[in-house]
């Protein structure tokens, strides 16, 4: 293959500098981000929430169907949060009740000693390998199951925050410690909404204020440099720079859902190893929900002569971890024969084209939380004040309804990947990309079916 197949073509369009309408040209908008009220007064409101959720968690009733905290966290907030992902990006990053103690904490006591090597070096993987060890901690010790379990999670992250906040520069632990950041990391690169900044701007200017802070506000807690910013994986929409940049420069505007993954100019391994696990992880909490799924493990346990559930959990989770891993080597390796980049080289640039089935599995499967369960969020709520309500249901929409919501989704977010992947393989190889394209079509395909047979399975429910 001659070098201009392998150079991504039409540079203008892959540096992204079609934005559309920038949001601070309203003045109502611009005024509230350049307040100080932006984003304390939602730091405020969601850390009364959260502090009541962790009191409630530990102190409340301690079956999960009572208590309010379980419900607050595992059918309203977790559902909601990759929906609000696809349209706000990070935003939620920059409300998060650990980022606003981790600022707290620094402020008062914090070294602000520099982040150290190997966290910037193997953060991500760090995050993919934290992500992992929750999802399976909590089907082992039940952790949504159980309220305390819930709390004492939560807890944990606190006591993983002040140690940051106390030994290390702006949000460290977001940027490089956070599972959930990671996640939210990869789903706001198909989102809707970007921040960059004017390059013309940006070029002339020598103060970097945007980085480094002023009077007004702090440097970009999350180390972003809007003058050389190419994705918003990192982007918590703080409104600091915005705040600090004297030349208003800085742009918030919406685009076209996964634009940012066509131009990836340097992919990243950690970021597409995270995107193939989401899937497996997917397919685990699905396996595990099906009612099918306790005749799967009489079958796992008399195979392996165990009837502990840690060990036939552990061998579920390692399949349902594999079957993605597989499948993208092996695609990996047909695709080399047409576009000659090495297996890990495709793995690398393809791995976030899955990143839109991947939002789109997570979407549906909490969909079922939310509209199978929904209701318990209000029953539990009212119940505090010691109000009890008959109620047979937790349901807001019934099973064959919420099954036409999740094959929509997957449907939407195959068609997402699809076209992801032949954009992200337009850009890398000119005469070769129709072919490599097609091979991952196929990828893409066979993980929309498997997906498609386990939401088609009757589920049970956590609440």
């Amino acid at each position: 293959m001659s070098k201009m197949d392998k150079k991504p073509c039409d540079e203008k369009k892959s540096s992204q500098e079609e934005n559309g309408k920038n949001l601070l040209e309203n003045k109502l908008i611009s005024k509230f981000i350049r307040s100080k009220w932006y984003p304390g007064i939602f730091q405020l409101l969601v850390g009364i929430v959260f502090t009541f959720i962790v009191f409630e968690l530990l102190t409340g009733p301690s079956e999960a169907h009572d208590n309010f905290g379980t419900a607050g966290t595992w059918v309203l907030w977790w559902p909601i949060l990759p929906i609000m992902l696809f349209f706000t990006g990070r935003f939620w990053c920059a409300i998060c009740p650990f980022g606003a103690l981790s600022d707290v904490v620094q402020k008062f006591v914090g070294s602000k000693s520099p982040v150290p090597k190997f966290l910037r070096k193997y953060g991500v993987w760090l995050i993919d390998a934290m992500f992992l060890a929750i999802t399976w901690s909590d089907h082992v010790f039940g952790i949504v199951e159980s309220p305390r379990g819930s709390g004492t999670l939560l807890l944990l992250i606190t006591i993983g925050v002040i140690f940051s906040g106390a030994f290390w520069e702006r949000r460290t632990w977001c940027r490089y410690l956070c599972f959930l950041g990671g996640l939210s990391g990869n789903y706001s690169r198909a989102g809707m909404l970007q921040l960059r900044g004017t390059k013309d701007k940006c070029s002339k200017c020598t103060v970097a204020s945007c980085y480094t802070g002023t009077e007004r506000a702090e440097g970009c807690p999350m180390f972003e440099f809007p003058k050389t910013m190419e994705d918003n994986a990192e982007c918590n929409f703080c409104g600091n720079c915005v705040k600090n940049c004297p030349n208003n420069s800085i742009q918030i505007s919406w685009r076209v859902p996964t634009k940012e993954l066509w131009f990836i100019r340097k992919p990243k391994l950690e970021a597409s190893f995270l995107a193939i696990v989401i899937m497996g992880i997917v397919f685990v909490q699905n396996i595990t929900m099906l009612e099918i799924w306790d005749g799967m493990l009489k079958y796992l346990e008399n195979a392996v002569g165990t009837e502990n559930y840690a060990v036939t959990f552990t061998i579920t989770f390692i399949i349902a971890m594999a079957i993605p891993v597989v499948l993208i080597y092996i695609t990996g390796l047909f695709a080399k024969m047409f576009n000659k980049d090495s297996v890990i080289q495709n793995i690398t640039k393809f791995g976030y084209a899955l990143i839109p089935l991947d939002m789109a599995a997570h979407i549906a499967h909490n969909l079922f939380h939310l509209l199978a369960e929904g209701k318990s969020v209000f029953y539990t709520f009212i119940e505090l004040f010691g109000v009890q309500l008959e109620h047979t249901s937790s349901a807001i929409l019934d099973g064959p309804t919420i099954q036409v919501f999740q094959f929509l989704l997957i449907g939407i977010g195959t068609i997402g990947s699809i076209y992801t992947a032949y954009k992200i393989s337009k850009n890398n190889y000119k005469s070769k990309n129709i072919s490599t394209t097609i091979v991952y079509t196929v990828l893409l395909i066979l993980l929309a079916v498997v997906n498609i047979i386990l939401f088609s399975i009757p589920m049970t429910m956590r609440m």
